[in-house]
């Protein structure tokens, strides 16, 4: 939408007088105090004059988009956007609040500075790009308002002169302090800055894509043309599903902002994800600091790793810096040094670049640092004591491989293939399996094309046919004979590949001296005798550096491959070739070798192949026999004594049958998902279990496995599809997943925008878990208001008024969790519900008016309870069958007025809820209609309850680390429990089932170990 129809819709008599409500009225004095009034001392929505809340900001928000939107003329936005934009203009408002400065600072900082400031403290993911446009100009509008605002108050020209005079008297006071501290220089290091930043600007503003040089197009495009923003994975605490821990959880981040909350990264990534070509981007995009690009694999061919001041010279950089220029930036806490390739390393001296970059990290504090390598290089924990973060380059969704691919076509013309290879990738899991970095897409497009439209279905042939193409068939398409009298078949090509690639694999590097290949090459031409004819090693060297798009010179006197993929495939043959498979072999425990591995046993022979399985199933580890199988995958003929043999011992590994055994699997690595079966033929917990293992990988190409699970009927198998929606594309998830999967007795967790937006899309869920800052009227738009039975809202400053929730009136479970504006109950009395659980955060007032809601069979009170009796604050006269209570519940009551629920038959007591006094036994021994007890172990009395328990039927006891040993005490005190349930925390260390039985011999026993 254009600037000028916009500014007309946003004219002051519709903006300043909304804008007007959020500023308090000037109050009397000449404002001129020793501290200055912070911002949110002059907003109605914070501190003593508020007048305002947040309900309110968001209705003003409302009513200035609505009224905008409502304009004659073409809406600046899709209509479906609205409410999201609402949202986020409400919280770039209410931040105003939030900035740590004050009106005279505002101003002088200008309403553009003033609204990017807004942007970067409530940043607004997921809307279109006018939504975007839209928000940040409206938001530009009300910061000229706002501004406009604080010059007309008189206290502002008093302040601005005070201000003036001391910021100038703090400034001579610095200059001063500077020149004593600081030897006078001159702008040679500011000119040189410039002149490295153009040579950074134009070394790594240029990237290869496969593929877009057959026919006229350039083989290297600019890469702030080329360059497609890809997303990384970290680690964000353990995930709570239904209150039950599942393991760490991954959230997803642009790969471009891996620094954010991080100056240390450890970034891993597969093959051909995408590593150097962030490292490339950062490089020419970083502002404000001195970015250094040091590839690891040519600086670990020195004697010793570089100092900052050979930092330059390290990365072949032409320009030589001022004396002392590195120390000065790397001081001043000014660098971005990028250390790039560290799988590329040999292992024994991965330690000592480990020594190198830490050593210089403890040395420089303040600057960033970005260390990049395969996932299995090294271990997790490897920085970790240096305080680097890890992410992992994801791979690429659908969404990013149908952006890439369309991209693809436009830059080569071929727009005629475009809309078939992605039918082709949807349709076929395998392929979309290799599909996952911008390698793989760009040789697969260049394939589709060149093939037009045939595309070979096993990973040996793909590479194969890529050697074909990117080898010979792309100048004879160009029309382009041999250079320098020199034309090579693709198989003579692939011939003096081969050994180079065997020589790098063996070496365990990526790359090698010029004259190591030059030494190779001739040791190999008699045996290529057309090759030999046309010219000597140099000659043929030079030809493949020029022109065979595998082996590439990244700088003087080093030759390495375009990628490892190509490395690992051309090894893997020559290996085969020589018969060299008991080096294979003693490599098969090492994960650079995995894809070596299984190339090879691709390009074997039968008998070979058979060597080659039987060596693997001889090493007897898990991970080696999950590797062989997977090698099957990409064998064209394999002995059935062996295929058996192979799929035999698998199969105790493969499905796994446990939560534990599915993380242990996951470990293996993404090439597991291949291997999954199901859901046919599997058990309830087998099929939960290679759903948690696809889960945990978090892959694209775990969305085709998840999705053949989403007919299944176990709650178990459904709750986890449920639980891992936050790690792939929220609409593809939903369209793919969960709008199929069946919602009995299962929740719908939703926990951002994304979510939000997708939640609308399905048909309505009758149990909703919406966990964020939403407006009740976002909430409202994910429901049925007849058919929501569950509801929980959770970490919801918005919720206040419970009385909106009359709009549900077939709600029968509620939970409310950390809604920290909600005081009073009360209004929930005139609803139908069954249960009600309610945790609140420390500190805030007690809750009133649960007293009130006398419908209630089950209740959950996670807080403390005020007074001396339960039956004071709960509902007396409630049917209560289910009591749950923790947190310090029972702190001042105990269990004092339990018998005011005489209906009640289940109790349950977490270890948190207060330490139960001999009256609180006695409460529980004398309740008439009380039979199941639940208990924390740290609940559970030394020397066993007071009182005997005859009423007890069903014990549950959730044991930690020293509960245990309480056990054998308390067990006489329920003689007549004929169903006792115990479960052990991951520290405990419990004995044998027939220990447990022992002590509970009328009873059935059931253990539960942590992980099983």
């Amino acid at each position: 939408m254009d600037p000028a129809v916009l500014g007309t819709r946003l004219a002051s008599s519709v903006l300043s007088p909304l804008v007007k409500q959020l500023l308090t009225r000037e109050g009397p004095g000449a404002g001129l105090v020793d501290k200055p009034v912070r911002l949110s001392g002059l907003v109605t929505f914070r501190g003593e004059k508020r007048t305002l809340g947040e309900k309110e900001v968001g209705h003003l928000a409302a009513r200035l988009v609505r009224e905008t939107v409502q304009s004659p003329g073409e809406p600046p936005f899709p209509a479906d956007e609205q409410e999201a934009v609402t949202a986020a203009l409400a919280r770039r408002l209410l931040a105003l609040g939030d900035l740590d400065m004050d009106d005279v600072q505002a101003v002088r900082l200008g309403h553009r500075q003033l609204a990017r400031t807004l942007r970067e403290a409530a940043p607004a993911p997921g809307l279109t790009t006018d939504a975007v446009y839209f928000l940040d100009s409206v938001t530009e509008w009300a910061c000229l308002h706002i501004l406009h605002f604080f010059t007309q108050r008189s206290t502002f020209v008093a302040r601005t002169l005070v201000e003036q005079t001391r910021a100038q008297s703090e400034l001579i006071a610095r200059v001063d302090a500077l020149i004593t501290r600081t030897p006078p220089r001159d702008g040679h290091d500011t000119a040189f800055e410039a002149r490295y930043r153009a040579h950074l600007a134009e070394r790594h503003n240029r990237v290869t894509i496969f593929g877009l040089d057959l026919r006229d197009s350039p083989d290297v495009w600019p890469l702030d043309v080329a360059y497609l923003s890809l997303e990384a994975a970290r680690e964000a605490g353990p995930e709570d599903t239904h209150g039950e821990p599942q393991g760490p959880t991954t959230v997803q981040v642009r790969a471009e902002d891996a620094f954010d909350g991080h100056d240390r990264v450890l970034l891993r990534g597969e093959a051909g994800s995408g590593k150097t070509t962030l490292i490339q981007w950062l490089a020419i995009t970083t502002t404000g600091r001195v970015p250094y690009v040091l590839p690891l694999r040519t600086l670990i061919r020195a004697a010793g790793l570089p100092s900052p001041a050979a930092f330059l010279a390290s990365a072949d950089c032409p320009h030589t810096p001022p004396d002392g220029w590195a120390e000065r930036v790397l001081t001043a806490g000014r660098g971005l040094v990028m250390v790039d390739g560290l799988d590329e390393v040999p292992s024994a001296d991965r330690p000592r670049v480990r020594d190198w970059l830490l050593g210089l990290v403890r040395a420089f504090p303040g600057n960033r640092w970005l260390l990049t390598a395969r996932p299995t290089a090294v271990r997790s924990d490897w920085l970790a004591g240096g305080g680097f973060a890890e992410l992992s380059l994801s791979p690429m969704g659908r969404r990013t491989v149908g952006a890439f691919v369309r991209r693809w076509h436009a830059a080569a013309g071929a727009a005629e293939h475009e809309e078939q290879l992605l039918d082709a990738l949807r349709a076929k899991p395998d392929l979309s399996l290799l599909a996952t970095n911008p390698l793989m897409c760009g040789m697969i497009c260049a394939l589709h094309r060149a093939r037009r439209g045939y595309l070979p279905p096993r990973r040996k042939a793909l590479y194969d046919a890529a050697l074909q193409m990117i080898l010979t068939d792309r100048d004879r398409q160009r029309g382009m004979g041999g250079l320098d009298g020199i034309e090579l078949d693709t198989e003579d090509q692939t011939e003096l590949l081969q050994r180079l690639a065997y020589a790098l694999v063996l070496a365990g590097r990526t790359e090698m001296d010029e004259a190591t290949a030059l030494t190779l090459l001739e040791r190999a031409l008699p045996s290529v005798p057309d090759a030999a004819r046309q010219g000597d090693a140099p000659a043929i060297l030079r030809h493949l550096l020029l022109r065979s798009g595998v082996l590439r010179s990244p700088a003087p006197q080093v030759v390495d491959f375009a990628h490892r993929t190509f490395l690992d495939h051309l090894g893997a043959r020559y290996a085969v070739e020589e018969g060299h498979l008991d080096v294979l072999l003693g490599h098969a425990g090492d994960t650079q070798w995995e894809d070596v591995i299984r190339m090879a046993v691709a390009h074997a022979r039968t008998r070979e192949r058979t060597t080659l399985l039987r060596g693997l199933l001889a090493v007897d580890s898990p991970r080696v026999t999950l590797l062989a199988l997977a090698s099957l995958q990409d064998a064209s003929a394999v002995e059935q004594e062996v295929l058996e043999e192979v799929r035999e011992r698998a199969a105790s590994l493969i499905p796994p049958r446990t939560p534990q055994e599915a993380e242990e699997l996951a470990q293996a690595g993404p090439f597991v998902l291949e291997l999954l079966p199901g859901p046919q033929d599997l058990t309830d917990d087998e099929a939960h279990a290679v759903v948690t293992t696809a889960s945990r990988l978090g892959h694209e190409g775990s969305l085709p496995v998840l999705k053949r699970f989403r007919a299944h009927t176990s709650l178990d198998v459904r709750r986890q599809l449920v639980g891992t929606w936050r790690r792939f594309d929220a609409q593809e998830y939903a369209d793919e997943v969960l709008a199929h999967v069946g919602r009995e007795g299962l929740d719908l967790t939703v926990r951002s925008e994304e979510q939000v937006r997708a939640t609308r899309t399905m048909a309505p869920w009758p149990r909703v878990d919406l966990d964020g800052e939403y407006p009740l009227d976002t909430v409202m738009a994910c429901l049925d208001p007849e058919g929501a039975r569950n509801l929980t809202l959770r970490s919801n400053p918005y919720v206040t008024d419970l009385r909106e929730l009359h709009a549900l009136p077939s709600l029968e479970f509620l939970s409310l969790m950390y809604c920290s504006e909600v005081r009073d109950l009360a209004p929930l009395a005139e609803m139908r519900l069954q249960h009600l659980s309610v945790i609140k955060l420390p500190g805030l007032p007690s809750l009133t008016g649960l007293s009130r809601v006398t419908s209630l069979s089950s209740l959950s009170v996670i807080q403390p309870v005020p007074g001396d009796s339960l039956a004071a604050f709960l509902p007396v006269g409630a049917p209560l069958d289910q009591l749950i209570l923790g947190d310090g519940a029972t702190e001042t009551t105990g269990l004092a007025g339990l018998d005011a629920f005489p209906e009640l038959t289940w109790l349950n007591l977490s270890s948190d809820a207060a330490v139960l006094g001999p009256r609180d036994w006695e409460q529980v021994a004398r309740h008439p209609a009380l039979t199941r007890l639940s208990l924390g172990g740290r609940l559970l009395p030394p020397h066993g309850p007071s009182s005997e328990l005859p009423g007890i039927r069903l014990l549950s006891l959730h044991l930690e680390a020293g509960t245990e040993e309480h056990l054998s005490r308390f067990a006489p005190a329920v003689p007549y429990a004929d169903d006792v349930r115990l479960f052990f925390a991951e520290d405990a260390e419990p004995a044998t089932d027939e220990v447990y039985a022992g002590l509970f011999p009328q009873a059935e026993v059931t253990v539960h170990r942590w992980g099983r």
